[in-house]
């Protein structure tokens, strides 16, 4: 059974989260695209809510989340103790929020972001294995509930 990525974009990442479905089939993943299926005006939380939910209930693995910058979609994922949101920029950014992070959520900004940019991102995001070791403990500490003061 083929490991399945939920995507899912608001108004602002929507023509970008259209180019990047078919780079996910391509490396032989499922997808299940949560929306928006348009331009109309859209609340960001409102997807990365249905993108977390989607996770929790084990109908996908790993998740790709785009608002216009990136930032509000993030921010949004991250409160969801399971979600590992991480905002990436390049390559780089991505290869290191999988091996250091363990990132479960590839966050772009649909306004930020060159097409080929993003098409790397996401390649090396869901290709790149988390390194563990060093690592673990740290992750470890990201699923901890914080408690106010």
């Amino acid at each position: 059974m083929s490991e399945t990525i939920v995507a899912a974009a608001d108004h602002g990442g929507y023509d970008l989260k259209i180019a990047l479905l078919p780079v996910i089939a391509h490396l032989g993943l499922a997808v299940l695209d949560l929306g928006t299926h348009s331009h109309d005006s859209v609340d960001y939380p409102d997807y990365a809510e249905a993108l977390a939910a989607a996770l929790a209930d084990g109908r996908a693995q790993r998740g790709l989340l785009i608002c216009g910058s990136g930032i509000g979609i993030s921010i949004a994922a991250n409160r969801h103790k399971f979600v590992r949101a991480a905002l990436c920029h390049d390559g780089l950014t991505a290869r290191l929020a999988r091996q250091h992070n363990d990132a479960n959520v590839l966050v772009l900004g649909g306004r930020i972001i060159g097409i080929e940019t993003a098409k790397e991102c996401l390649t090396t995001f869901l290709t790149t294995p988390f390194d563990s070791g060093r690592h673990a403990g740290r992750v470890d500490k990201l699923g901890r509930v914080a408690t106010p003061g």
